[in-house]
């Protein structure tokens, strides 16, 4: 057995002592490195790079509009019965798009994403609109070559919707479940029923659907572990091919939704890391391997494919197998990922279509990566994807002495390494897997920003590594 197969080792008094705060290395550099100060001069040195590469593209679009507001939402949402808002805001994202196509060269387009917010909240007509609007610009695949996926709400979508957007040329679907206890879906303003999301995932795979993922929070109000269970069982009936266990950060400070929530009823955090716990050993005892960072996969989801193959990548969207892709993102906050920079657009919607009415390109900040950004960037996926960091591939890469290079921060390992979470050898760094619920952990050490903002005082709140 492979390590990533094997069962996660659970040792409390180690998860107490590493369970900190930490970013979720979706980016590095991450986000609060993005610069205000970022040029349009930035941006089209950016772009010459890419086209350079000449790297397949991956398109991301936030379609922000939601009908009810879901009460721990951490997205940048736009919460409107007003339906009619939804047209001005997609002919915008047409116009973005026209601006990007024309400076970026025909490359295929191997992978598309619908996030939001809720996407399936545009009709269908509009839905037909902006597909053909992207094809007009965009060079799509064909259905056995692309991987085309969608954000749905399971308890507001309809099947033959779900049709639709397969006839689109969606062949991937991620349902945002939840959980689905009514104490909890009650608490968080957020429902679909075991029936409805049964008769969707039914309806997707008659329709042909390559993939069916789901998510879940955990730590979310009302929650226990034995509501928990009762959902996980009822998900794992359903069988979908990937599933991600979602930490729950209550961060209302930052986020006015949450406010909504009673933290009276929150789980204590020993419970919400009994859930966790009893959560993984169920799903992991059904078949699925943990890939790492909440994710969770059949054995022969290319995902966990990739993985073993040493291919998994990490973006915006989570683990990805399309990690050579350049990343190009439309619409409010969306954030691109081409030319070795970070590009993000506009958070206000306001201010996003005033920019592009105006001519103007959608961002506002973003930063181009160093050559240290490179090497820790590199550093930091092998870790997260592949839980091992082999020395020998850092040297011909970057041309460095690792061991001398990150003398520091392999000292800093020690008391990780005397713990039993991870091995360093002349090789490299192997993660056991009583680290890899730890991992964030692990990958922190190599953070510089992170480290300059401890020593500045300069710190920014993040949620729990676990």
């Amino acid at each position: 057995m492979s390590l990533y197969q094997e069962p996660l080792a659970w040792d409390q008094s180690v998860i107490d002592r590493y369970d900190l705060s930490g970013p979720r290395y979706t980016s590095y550099p991450t986000a609060p490195q993005f610069r205000e100060d970022f040029s349009g001069k930035e941006w089209r040195a950016a772009v010459a790079r890419s086209n350079a590469e000449g790297q397949p593209l991956s398109l991301y679009f936030h379609i922000p509009f939601c009908d009810t507001l879901c009460f721990y939402c951490a997205c940048n949402k736009i919460v409107t019965h007003k339906r009619s808002r939804a047209q001005p805001y997609l002919e915008c994202m047409e116009r973005e798009m026209a601006m990007q196509a024309e400076l970026f060269e025909n490359r295929p387009v191997a992978q598309l994403h619908w996030g939001g917010g809720t996407p399936t909240y545009i009709s269908d007509e509009e839905m037909s609109w902006l597909m053909a609007a992207t094809r007009r610009h965009f060079q799509l695949l064909d259905d056995d070559q692309g991987e085309y996926s969608i954000e749905v709400h399971p308890g507001r979508v309809s099947a033959a919707t779900m049709g639709h957007l397969r006839g689109l040329g969606f062949n991937r679907v991620s349902m945002g479940v939840q959980d689905f206890n009514p104490r909890v879906q009650d608490a968080v303003n957020r429902y679909n029923s075991v029936e409805q999301v049964r008769d969707l995932v039914n309806a997707v795979r008659d329709q042909g659907y390559h993939s069916i993922s789901m998510d879940l929070i955990y730590g979310l109000p009302m929650q226990t572990r034995d509501s928990v269970a009762e959902t996980l069982e009822q998900v794992i009936e359903l069988s979908p091919d990937r599933l991600s266990l979602f930490n729950y950060a209550h961060l209302p400070h930052l986020f006015k939704s949450q406010r909504l929530i009673d933290e009276a009823n929150l789980p204590a955090p020993q419970e919400k890391l009994a859930i966790l716990h009893a959560a993984i050993e169920r799903l992991q005892s059904a078949g699925y391997v943990y890939v790492g960072m909440d994710h969770f996969a059949k054995p022969d989801d290319s995902l966990v494919l990739a993985q073993q193959q040493g291919k998994l990548q990490r973006n915006f969207q989570g683990y990805s197998t399309h990690g050579d892709c350049e990343l190009i993102a439309f619409g409010v906050s969306a954030i691109s990922h081409y030319g070795g920079t970070y590009i993000q657009n506009a958070k206000k919607v306001e201010d996003y279509q005033a920019r592009i009415d105006n001519d103007q390109p959608a961002f506002i900040r973003g930063v181009a990566l160093h050559p240290e950004d490179y090497l820790r960037r590199e550093v930091i996926n092998q870790l997260i994807c592949h839980f091992q960091l082999s020395f020998c591939d850092l040297h011909e890469k970057f041309g460095i002495d690792p061991a001398s290079y990150f003398a520091d921060e392999l000292a800093e390992l020690k008391p990780m390494e005397e713990d039993g979470l991870l091995e360093v050898t002349p090789a490299g760094i192997f993660v056991k897997n009583s680290g890899r619920l730890l991992i964030r952990r692990v990958c922190m050490v190599f953070d510089q920003y992170l480290h300059n903002g401890m020593q500045t005082g300069n710190q920014i709140r993040y949620s729990k590594v676990i």
